[in-house]
């Protein structure tokens, strides 16, 4: 760890300590039914403030030492361009015998992209368009905000706290008895599931790579990545599915017990919410029809609240990350602390493999192309995750 990152962390850790003694104060005082405590309120919202501003420095400051290189740069090449030059690639599409493969292991899905999307069917002379395609900026998916592992067993189990009854007090005399407080523990176990699909193609798609390149990232790893979403946010455990956040999170509850929100109040409440469980948020995820609703939302002069139509920012909500995407139903959000309730274990990073399955396939020049990923979800704390349906709160 540097110096710039363990100073973060020191201010991180200062600024959630300020948060959750300013929330239990606030609390304590709406329970006695106190008035006048509208500016404790404002101390609690700039405190949550200066404490969502150092996390999000802490996090830009840790993935970029992550992806610093020797000369402070990391080379990037398409899934496409991995596989075409690869020897087992080589060495298959001069020989397409009956039985054989050929297999490209990509190390990180969230970086499987490609250049142009293109079809597997026959090309004409080439045409140069002038200039360069940008790529568009990276979209966050619900994988971006869950912790990462790895696993080399088909389960992972671990031990959770269940129940804690604190019964710590001052002792009230010489030699009386001490208080017995009681702690209780489960175990948990969660599988590792498989996420696959597969195509037929013909082989002349070998005889083309740019065709390949777009063939594999354009299509199987999009579909692999949707469904991946579904799964983490809303799996049942069931059948082969994974046990999904959504399924397991509590559920909406305004600790501040406001007479009156908005839809945008209610997600800082919930980010509250999540506080007050010792689990500050660290990510929003909605339907991108909710998020486009709150972009566009206007005030009484018409001016935008939070959307800027000219703006390219990441789209963000009280200082957190928004993730928009159609594995969450409308009208409903999720947030809550994805970097410490929650982890994804891969058990078998995504793969791209193609093959001849049968001499069928052999002689009428067919390969099978498969896109698998083995991986396994614990939600250690379902506290750290909030959920439930927008709707504004009026008197």
């Amino acid at each position: 760890m540097t110096d710039e990152t363990k100073a973060l962390a020191t201010e991180l850790e200062k600024a959630t300590g300020k948060v959750n003694e300013l929330g239990v104060e606030l609390k304590g005082r709406m329970e006695k039914g106190e008035k006048g405590i509208n500016d404790l309120k404002d101390q609690v919202d700039e405190a949550l403030t200066l404490m969502n501003e150092a996390k999000t420095r802490l996090d830009e400051v840790e993935q970029k030492q992550a992806r610093r290189g020797d000369d402070g740069k990391v080379e990037q090449k398409s899934l496409g361009q991995q596989m075409y030059e690869s020897e087992q690639f080589k060495s298959f599409a001069e020989n397409p015998r009956n039985g054989s493969r050929a297999t490209l292991h990509v190390k990180d899905i969230t970086s499987a992209t490609t250049a142009a999307p293109g079809s597997a069917g026959a090309l004409t002379t080439p045409q140069t368009v002038p200039g360069i395609v940008a790529p568009p900026n990276q979209v966050l998916h619900i994988r971006d905000l869950i912790a990462s592992g790895t696993t080399n067993s088909n389960s992972i189990e671990y031990i959770r706290e269940t129940g804690f009854t604190n019964n710590a007090g001052a002792q009230t005399a010489e030699g009386a008895l001490k208080a017995k407080s009681d702690l209780q523990f489960d175990d948990e176990t969660v599988a590792v599931r498989t996420i696959a699909h597969w195509v037929k193609a013909s082989r002349q798609i070998l005889d083309d790579a740019a065709q390949l390149e777009s063939y594999i990232g354009g299509r199987l790893m999009y579909g692999l990545k949707l469904v991946e979403d579904r799964q983490l946010l809303n799996g049942d455990g069931l059948t082969g599915n994974l046990k999904g956040i959504i399924p397991q999170a509590s559920v909406f509850a305004d600790p501040t017990a406001m007479a009156s929100y908005t839809v945008m109040d209610q997600l800082r409440l919930a980010q509250l919410q999540a506080v007050m469980a010792e689990y500050p948020a660290s990510g929003h995820v909605l339907n991108p029809i909710d998020w486009a609703i709150m972009e566009l939302s206007k005030d009484n002069e018409g001016r935008y609240i939070i959307g800027n139509p000219q703006g390219t920012a990441q789209p963000t909500m009280w200082g957190l990350p928004v993730v928009t995407t159609q594995a969450m139903g409308f009208g409903k959000f999720l947030t809550g602390a994805f970097n410490m309730g929650a982890q994804v274990f891969d058990r078998m990073q995504a793969s791209i493999a193609v093959a001849t399955e049968n001499e069928d396939d052999f002689v009428k020049n067919m390969i099978t192309i498969l896109c698998e990923e083995r991986l396994a979800l614990a939600v250690y704390r379902p506290e750290a995750f909030i959920t439930g349906t927008l709707a504004a709160k009026t008197v």
